[in-house]
């Protein structure tokens, strides 16, 4: 596994580095710390080799494999570019910077990292004492497919309590269609209370029936690859209960597939994986889905 670290000297960096530290990584892993010297801040030179230095030595302290590299230009699009011409299979960096009047926790590096790289980024939130929990969100999609298989190809220690987790839509609106022999064939017209809770309650159990199955489906993949899961099935806005579900059970990776690269060469990343990025205080690892027309 090849792993670029981006390095800063920030608290994040350094949470960053130590899971790296503690993840049992494939015994043939490579990982590269890069640094990026902005043109206009030539005076950072000596601060970033130190950060650089100790970063190598604590992953050679874990018997990593280091190859450290010190970039010049533009942070974001240095490592992406170096990313993906030396074709790595995972960028860790971590979420430096609050914007606190938008309630954005990520700094503007890390944004464009996320939105550009063609690899799976982990975006990572001091502080990190250890990892414990992690939550595997899905939707079905080919990109939460990605997700699930970037889990079991390279998946945590056995000890490492992991969640799957599907929201499904909060139930429709109350009403419902009556059909009539004359005139309009159609008219809307309120449900009655009662007939309310009725049609929302068959329509929470019907999805619950495909819920888990969906999860159902995710959680045989993984332990089939040696991974140990249990489901969670939520109703609501997704990305509202995937953060409240994080901050409640004190999960330390959330896992979320999100869409490919257009044809225009820029990732859009679909609402719910940015609202997780952005807003969730949680570390969180992106995986991008197949290329899209």
């Amino acid at each position: 596994m090849k792993i670029l670290l981006a390095v800063d000297g920030s608290e994040h960096s350094q949470a960053a580095t130590s899971l790296l530290c503690d993840y049992p990584l494939p015994s043939d892993s490579l990982i590269t710390p890069v640094s990026v010297l902005s043109p206009n801040r030539a005076y950072q030179k000596t601060e970033l080799e130190f950060a650089l230095e100790q970063t190598r030595l604590k992953l050679l302290s874990a018997n990593q494999k280091v190859m450290p590299e010190l970039l010049s230009g533009n942070p974001a699009s240095e490592i992406v570019e170096f990313a993906e011409q030396q074709r790595f299979d995972l960028i860790v960096l971590g979420a430096k910077g609050l914007r606190a009047t938008l309630g954005i926790l990520l700094g503007g590096v890390a944004q464009q990292v996320v939105e550009h790289a063609i690899q799976p980024v982990l975006v990572m939130r001091a502080p990190y004492a250890k990892l414990k929990r992690m939550l595997l969100v899905i939707d079905g999609s080919i990109h939460s497919q990605g997700a699930i298989e970037f889990l079991a190809r390279f998946p945590p220690s056995p000890d490492i309590r992991i969640k799957v987790m599907h929201v499904l839509p909060p139930p429709a609106k109350a009403e419902i269609l009556a059909k009539f022999d004359g005139g309009n064939p159609y008219m809307t017209i309120p449900m009655p209370v009662v007939e309310i809770e009725k049609a929302m309650s068959y329509e929470i159990n019907k999805n619950d029936f495909k819920a888990n199955t969906l999860v159902g489906n995710a959680i045989t993949a993984l332990k089939s690859a040696g991974v140990e899961v249990s489901k969670v099935v939520e109703i609501g806005d997704a990305a509202t209960e995937i953060i409240k579900y994080a901050d409640e059970n004190k999960i330390d990776i959330i896992i979320a597939g999100s869409r490919g690269l257009s044809q225009v060469k820029g990732f859009i990343l679909g609402s719910v994986s940015r609202k997780l990025v952005h807003y969730s205080g949680r570390s969180v690892l992106i995986v991008k889905g197949a290329e899209e027309e």
